[in-house]
């Protein structure tokens, strides 16, 4: 079974960063693309970055530029620097595991 667990969120200034985590169990993580996704209220659940077993990694373009999605294998662990956040940024933010499932979201806000 497909365990996601997201850690790093929080609230931050505008211009500020913040580093999210995701910790996954229950999957062959090393050949999984992985990802990260967000979802404001009233909105859509959104892609912000993905990033293959290999390294190959994808963005949203509201993102482009300002966060990096990185994974360590060895540790089953997938991860997104957020910097030069917007107040556009807050959101609930998901790790995904694709195929597989999600993680339960961790909230992050981002003040003016």
């Amino acid at each position: 079974q497909v365990q996601l667990v997201e850690s790093g969120g929080g609230l931050v200034q505008a211009g500020g960063s913040l580093r999210l985590s995701c910790a996954a169990s229950g999957i062959f993580f090393s050949i999984r693309v992985m990802g990260w996704y967000r979802q404001a209220p009233g909105r859509q659940r959104e892609l912000v970055a993905t990033i293959t077993g290999g390294g190959v990694r994808n963005y949203g373009d509201s993102v482009k530029g300002r966060f990096t999605i990185s994974r360590d294998n060895a540790k089953n662990m997938v991860y997104l620097q957020m910097n030069s956040l917007k107040l556009e940024d807050t959101a609930v933010y998901y790790c995904a595991a694709i195929p597989g499932g999600w993680g339960q979201g961790t909230q992050v806000t981002v003040s003016s």
